[in-house]
């Protein structure tokens, strides 16, 4: 190996994700459980927005959201369903 080569699993699928979205390395929820962010309870969407409360990019990252309109999880400090009235706002 070259140094440059990921080494293991994780870094190998998060390579494009990376790449695709650079911000997300700088992601607070980066080490999180994901489970948090796409569960459905309420304690679980309690503890993902805590976390999106303390991210450096989480405007990025709802930019993303919007951009993308992304239907499932917490994005950038919102719900799925404050994300839909954002948009319809937006677009009204």
């Amino acid at each position: 190996m070259n140094g440059m080569e990921p080494t293991t699993e994780l870094e190998i699928l998060a390579a494009p994700i990376l790449e695709e979205l650079p911000w997300a390395a700088f992601s607070a929820c980066r080490d999180a459980d994901p489970e948090l962010f796409f569960g459905g309870t309420k304690e679980q969407t309690e503890k993902a927005l805590a976390i999106c409360r303390s991210c450096a990019v989480r405007r990025e990252c709802l930019d993303h959201a919007l951009e993308v309109r992304e239907r499932f999880g917490i994005w950038g400090g919102m719900t799925e369903s404050e994300r839909r009235k954002l948009l319809r706002q937006i677009v009204a």
